[in-house]
Parts: C-alpha cells; sequence; structure tokens
C-alpha cells in the first residue's frame, strides 16, 4: 500500500496481515487499529472501515484476504456464519509465529509464480484455519437464518438493493431512490442503516466495485464501457473511483489479473 483508500466495506469478513515494510494502521468503524509484524486487523462484514498512507513513509506489503462465506463452508459448516456481524470478536489480533510464517509463504508464492493457482489455495485454506482457529469463536458461530432468508429486512429496502444491483449506472440520485421506493430521503437512509449498517451511498458504491472487477476481470470490454455501464460521466471518475476503493488502477488490475488467471484480490 503507498496511498489512502476512501472509507468503504464489503459483504463478507476480510482480514489484513503486514508480510513486509512499515508499520501501518486502519480506521475500522471508530477505531483506528495498527498493523504490525505482531498484530492483524479483522474487519467483519459490512463493518466500514479506510487506510491513511502517511505521505513520505515506505510502502507497505499486506496480505489482504476477503473472504466468502460458501468457500469457508468448505472447512466447516458454521463457518459461513463469517458473512454476519461479530463474526471477529475483536478488530484486532495477535499474530503468532505460526501464522506470520503461513502469511509470509503464502504471498511469496503469489509472487515467486502468479499461476500456481492450486498451490496458492492450498497455502491459503492453511492460513485460513489458523486465522479463524485463533481470531474467532468459530466452534459456537452460527449463520444468521434471518439475514439468509431475508427475515427483518424491510420489503422497501429490498427494493432498493435491487434496484442498486439491476441498474448501478441508474441510481444517481439518492433522493430520487427514496422517492421511487416510497420514502422520504432521511427515512430511506435511517431504515437502510439500521438494517444493513452501512449508508446507501456506501452499498452503492459496493456494488459497483464488485461489478468492476467482474467486468475488468472476466470480460474484454473497454475501460470506458465498463465506466459508462457503472454510471460514471468520464473514465477518469471510474478510474479514481477503482483506485481509491481497490488500491490500483483498474489497467493495472486488469493486468495482474490476466497474469494470475484468476481473481484474487490485489493491492498494489
Amino acid at each position: 500500500m503507498d496511498r489512502s483508500l476512501v472509507r468503504h466495506a464489503h459483504p463478507h469478513c476480510h482480514m489484513l496481515l503486514k508480510v513486509e515494510g512499515a508499520d501501518t494502521q486502519f480506521s475500522v468503524g471508530d477505531r483506528i487499529v495498527a498493523l504490525t509484524d505482531e498484530q492483524a486487523v479483522l474487519i467483519n462484514a459490512w463493518e466500514p472501515h479506510s487506510y491513511a498512507h502517511y505521505v513520505g513513509q515506505p510502502a507497505t506489503i499486506i496480505l489482504a484476504l476477503y473472504i466468502e462465506p460458501d468457500w469457508l463452508g468448505a472447512f466447516r459448516a458454521n463457518w459461513q456464519a463469517s458473512s454476519g456481524p461479530g463474526f471477529f470478536r475483536s478488530n484486532v489480533g495477535t499474530v503468532s509465529p505460526g501464522i506470520r510464517q503461513k502469511a509470509r509463504r503464502l504471498a511469496e508464492a503469489m509472487v515467486g509464480d502468479p499461476g500456481d493457482l492450486a498451490e496458492h489455495e492450498r497455502l491459503l485454506g492453511q492460513l485460513m484455519v489458523a486465522v479463524i482457529e485463533r481470531f474467532t469463536e468459530w466452534q459456537a458461530a452460527l449463520p444468521s437464518l434471518r439475514m439468509a432468508a431475508g427475515f427483518g429486512i424491510d420489503h422497501r429496502v429490498r427494493k432498493a438493493i435491487s434496484i442498486m444491483r439491476t441498474d448501478p449506472a441508474g441510481v444517481d440520485d439518492m433522493t430520487r431512490l427514496a422517492r421511487d421506493i416510497g420514502l422520504s430521503r432521511a427515512h430511506f437512509f435511517r431504515l437502510f442503516e439500521t438494517t444493513m449498517h452501512v449508508s446507501p451511498r456506501v452499498y452503492l458504491n459496493v456494488v459497483r466495485l464488485e461489478q468492476a472487477v467482474n467486468f475488468i476481470v472476466d470480460s474484454d470490454a473497454s475501460l470506458a464501457t465498463i465506466s459508462e455501464r457503472l454510471g460514471f460521466s468520464v473514465p477518469a471518475h471510474f478510474s479514481r473511483f477503482f483506485h481509491d476503493h481497490a488500491g490500483s488502477s483498474p489497467s493495472t488490475y486488469r493486468a495482474v489479473s490476466s497474469l494470475r488467471g484468476c481473481d484474487f484480490e490485489t493491492l498494489g
């Protein structure tokens, strides 16, 4: 990491392990938490966070893991609970020598042989088992049936989410979106944040970033075309949005993902 990231969130749990370089820190929720050789940063699903890079500080190489619940469920069924709030009991965890060694080994394999995906996944699996067993109450963790089935989610919030996911380019005014689902802007924002734990704007940015990654990795569409599909008025605005949220430019991301032949998150 050599530049800041804006405040954002993800629908899956997220963990950061320092591999090399300067110690640094992240804002998670309303806390500032340090990322060091001895301490990992742990972020629950939909927990807002950001990174503020200090100008002039040496870059930090970070192993940033965004973990899909279904992938974790292949190890232990109740690990699908990672998609719910509170999976990590704290936003920081003391890194054991074993975890540090596993993280370093995975990072070296990804850099040294980008195409060996089977070996990367094997090492990633070993690291994830060690991390989750150390930093979560995994034996007691249960998936949220309420969230999985949509219970308790107001039908107007569900409609807003459907609109954002179906046509993110068409959502250019939150006041109009609120009106389209039958709410005032203020009521819409309160209801959405109470339900989803992030603002409608942050959620829309998540949708745009997810779709941008899919377009960049899985299609040959030009960046200008992707920009237009996602509702950015000019490609430069899309490039800045992507860099501010993902840590690299769209063109760099496409080049690296093409080299690797997969869609691992790569932050530069």
